[in-house]
């Protein structure tokens, strides 16, 4: 979910999405370099980091639920881990799309088959009984400020602030996200910042207050330095 790698293509379909998104958005170009340039102009030590990696375009992920499912699955597991029960898990559909009516209907024996914990099973068969009867409206979400998606989510079994974080940023590309929960962020802060002990929420907040209203681009940095270390 983190692998900001895999996230460098910008389709001009994106562009055009974010231009009519109510909120700023990191997937329209000049979003995202006026991030980078804010984060440069605040911080020295991102600034030699965003001159080490150079600039990249991001584009947000597709299907709200298919990320969902993808962030929920990712929870505590590193990347590789990860991608592979996904993959898994979408190929035991033999050929119907995941979305939330094929996961009701999946035998709980093939989610384990793929690799899906008993707990994270409970988890995605709550996410998509909340779709099928309406609760959860994924389409709705594009339109509401970050705290109300927050909220929205941590209604769901299993999603709280993490999953909402990697979902706002990766999905609805919100431009201030700040994943304070996110062990790979921790990480690359001890690092870049020469922190004896990855560093708290307090921690992080206090170093990153002058990182807004653009905390996603610091993010997808930090990101980076972890994946490229």
């Amino acid at each position: 979910m983190v692998e900001t790698s895999e996230s460098l293509s910008l389709s001009t379909r994106t562009k055009d999405t974010a231009k009519t998104m109510p909120f700023p958005n990191i997937s329209d170009s000049a979003t995202f370099h006026l991030g980078v340039d804010h984060i440069c102009k605040v911080d020295r030590k991102l600034r030699s980091l965003i001159k080490k990696h150079g600039p990249f375009e991001f584009a947000c992920e597709g299907d709200p639920f298919e990320s969902l499912v993808e962030a929920v699955i990712s929870q505590q597991l590193n990347g590789a881990a990860a991608e592979s029960i996904f993959a898994k898990l979408k190929t035991s559909l033999e050929g119907e799309e995941l979305t939330a009516h094929s996961l009701i209907a999946l035998p709980i024996a093939k989610f384990r088959k793929a690799g899906v914990s008993p707990q994270k099973i409970r988890y995605l068969k709550d996410l998509s009984q909340r779709v099928v009867n309406g609760s959860l409206r994924l389409e709705e979400l594009w339109k509401m400020s970050d705290e109300e998606v927050i909220s929205i989510l941590d209604e769901v079994k299993g999603i709280g602030p993490w999953t909402a974080h990697m979902f706002l940023l990766f999905t609805l590309g919100r431009a201030d996200i700040l994943p304070v929960d996110d062990l790979g962020i921790q990480d690359s802060m001890r690092k870049v910042y020469a922190l004896r002990k990855r560093p708290n929420r307090e921690r992080i907040e206090e170093l990153a207050k002058a990182w807004h209203p653009y905390c996603s681009i610091a993010s997808l940095y930090l990101w980076r330095t972890k994946d490229t270390a």
